[in-house]
């Protein structure tokens, strides 16, 4: 299914606007620049790069995110390090699953999350994904 840009970013607009943590009590974004943020700022590389991978594996949404997006954004250093994505302040890094499972949804692709597994292995000891970002 073939979903314009504004179409897409509208969709991952409702769908993590309302989850983020950034978000204010009158449910609008509580980020001192709301164009700073990284999903939104840089989306249209966003989308294109989800819609490149073709896989279950998160992983593989990582490496592209990181390959044509990080290397976009002005927060990355020369070395690959992010502060804003270690202290957990990108909302691109922090919503990245949710970002993917969304433009595949709307894109008419699934995106299997079950080789995602909770902290602890199968036994589920811990709560959280292991995900490293």
């Amino acid at each position: 299914m073939d979903r314009s840009l504004a179409e897409l970013e509208a969709i991952v607009r409702n769908r993590i606007c309302g989850v983020c943590t950034e978000r204010t009590v009158n449910g609008e974004c509580g980020l001192e620049e709301p164009s700073g943020c990284a999903l939104f700022r840089l989306f249209p590389q966003v989308a294109q790069a989800i819609q490149t991978v073709h896989s279950d594996d998160i992983g593989a949404y990582i490496e592209a995110i990181r390959h044509s997006v990080c290397t976009l954004c002005a927060e990355q250093a020369a070395d690959g390090s992010c502060e804003p994505r270690q202290q957990v302040q990108c909302a691109l890094d922090a919503y990245l699953l949710l970002v993917v499972e969304a433009i595949e949804e709307a894109t008419g692709k699934t995106f299997n999350k079950q080789g995602i597994r909770p902290m602890g292995g199968p036994s589920g000891t811990h709560s959280g994904l292991s995900i490293q970002l």
